[in-house]
C-alpha cells in the first residue's frame, strides 16, 4: 500500500570521523510520540525495515504517532564497503546516531528497535553506558549471548580463517554479479546445497549468515515481491566481523576484540551501565541465531532487575521475517508497539 511520507536524510560523523546518516520518516501529521531509532543488521541498510508488504514496521510506527528514525551505520551497504567490526560500531556509530536523533527531534530521550548485528553492537553501546538517552530497547534475534546452529559454528571456526585469506569480504550479491573463479565456485556450491525454491541471492544469504534452507526467514512468511526485493538488499560483509563473532560464540557472550577505553572487554562481567528497559524478541525457527540467544540474555537481565524486562518468542517466525513477514503487522508489530509504549523503566 502506497503511503505518503515526509523523509529527510541527516548526515553525521561517527566518533572516528566516518560519514554516516540517519533517515527521518514522518507521516502527513506531526508525530504525537517521541523518536524511535531502528538499527539494521550486517551487510544490509536501513531500507531493510521497509519491505514491500501491506504494512511494514515503519508504517506501523508512523501510524502510531512515533517519530521514526532509521540508522545507516558503518555496516550499511549505503556506505563504501569497509572492514567494520562490532567494537567500532558500538564505540563510534550508535552513540553519535542517538545524539543526532535527539538533537534533531528536540528530545532528551529516545527509544530503539535493534536487529541482529545492529542489536549486538547497539547492546555493546548500551551496556557500556554510551547511549544514556535511550530509555527502551527492543532487540530482535541476538543481543549479548550469540548461540548459533552447529553448522554455523563450524563455518565460523573452520571456513572463516581459510576464506579470509582469499577475500576480505563475502557477498550474497555474488548470486547476481559473481566475478572470478572463486566467487563463481562459491555460488555453484551454494546452488548445489541449497535446493529451496527461491533466487540465488536469497540462497547466498542463507549460506553467509546461517545454517538453514533458508536460514533468515520462512518462505511461507514472505510474499513474492519481498523475495524479489531482497536480492538487492544484501551485499558485502567483511571477515573482520565474522572473526569477532567467532570469538563471541566461543566465549558464549559478546567480547571486545580491539583496544578501547570506552568499551568493556567482557560485556557480562559487570552490571550494565544503563537504566534502559530491554525487551527481547526471537523467532523460534531462526537458523541464523537460535532463540536460545535471546532467552539467555533475557535471563541475564531478569536476574539483575526482576520483572522489569521482557521476552517474546514467536513460534512460526525465523530471523528477518519478524519485520518483513506478510502477516507480521498482525502477528508481531502489535507486541512491539505495546512494549514501546510501556512506561516501566
Amino acid at each position: 500500500m502506497a503511503r505518503s511520507y515526509r523523509e529527510r536524510t541527516i548526515p553525521f560523523k561517527a566518533g572516528d570521523g566516518m560519514d554516516l546518516n540517519v533517515i527521518n520518516v514522518r507521516g502527513e501529521i506531526e508525530p504525537t510520540r517521541g523518536p524511535v531509532l531502528l538499527v539494521h543488521g550486517a551487510g544490509v541498510r536501513a531500507n531493510i525495515f521497509r519491505a514491500p508488504v501491506d504494512e511494514n514496521i515503519v508504517d506501523s510506527l508512523v501510524a502510531e504517532g512515533y517519530d521514526v528514525w532509521l540508522e545507516n551505520w558503518r555496516a550499511s551497504i549505503e556506505h563504501p564497503r569497509n572492514e567494520w567490526d562490532l567494537d567500532l560500531a558500538a564505540e563510534h556509530d550508535h552513540p553519535r546516531a542517538v545524539q543526532t536523533v535527539c538533537e534533531e527531534a528536540g528530545s532528551q530521550t529516545c527509544k530503539a528497535i535493534i536487529h541482529c548485528q545492529g542489536s549486538t553492537s547497539f547492546m555493546m553501546s548500551a551496556v557500556a553506558g554510551l547511549v544514556p538517552q535511550v530509555t527502551t530497547i527492543l532487540s530482535n534475534a541476538v543481543s549479548l549471548h550469540p548461540v548459533v546452529p552447529p553448522l554455523s559454528a563450524v563455518k565460523l571456526n573452520v571456513a572463516v580463517p581459510l576464506v579470509k585469506q582469499i577475500t576480505p569480504y563475502v557477498s550474497p550479491h555474488w548470486g547476481i554479479e559473481a566475478s572470478g573463479l572463486f566467487q563463481k565456485s562459491i555460488v555453484g556450491l551454494v546452488e548445489l546445497f541449497h535446493p529451496e525454491p527461491t533466487n540465488t541471492v536469497d540462497k547466498m544469504v542463507s549460506f553467509t549468515y546461517g545454517a538453514g534452507n533458508p536460514a533468515l526467514w520462512r518462505l511461507e512468511n514472505l510474499n513474492s515481491e519481498t523475495l524479489d526485493w531482497l536480492q538487492y538488499e544484501f551485499k558485502d560483509c567483511p571477515f573482520t566481523f565474522f572473526t569477532q563473532m567467532a570469538r563471541c560464540v566461543k566465549a558464549r557472550h559478546l567480547v571486545r576484540t580491539r583496544p578501547s577505553d570506552r568499551l568493556p572487554l567482557d560485556y557480562v562481567a559487570e552490571p550494565p551501565k544503563t537504566d534502559a528497559r530491554f525487551v527481547f524478541f526471537a523467532g523460534e525457527l531462526n537458523r541464523c541465531f537460535l532463540p536460545e540467544s535471546q532467552r539467555r540474555t533475557f535471563e541475564y537481565f531478569d536476574r539483575l532487575r526482576p520483572r522489569v524486562h521482557g521476552l517474546h518468542v514467536f513460534p512460526s517466525y525465523s530471523h528477518l521475517d519478524v519485520f518483513m513477514g506478510k502477516n507480521a503487522a498482525k502477528d508481531v508489530f502489535p507486541t512491539m508497539i505495546r512494549e514501546l509504549e510501556s512506561d516501566l523503566h
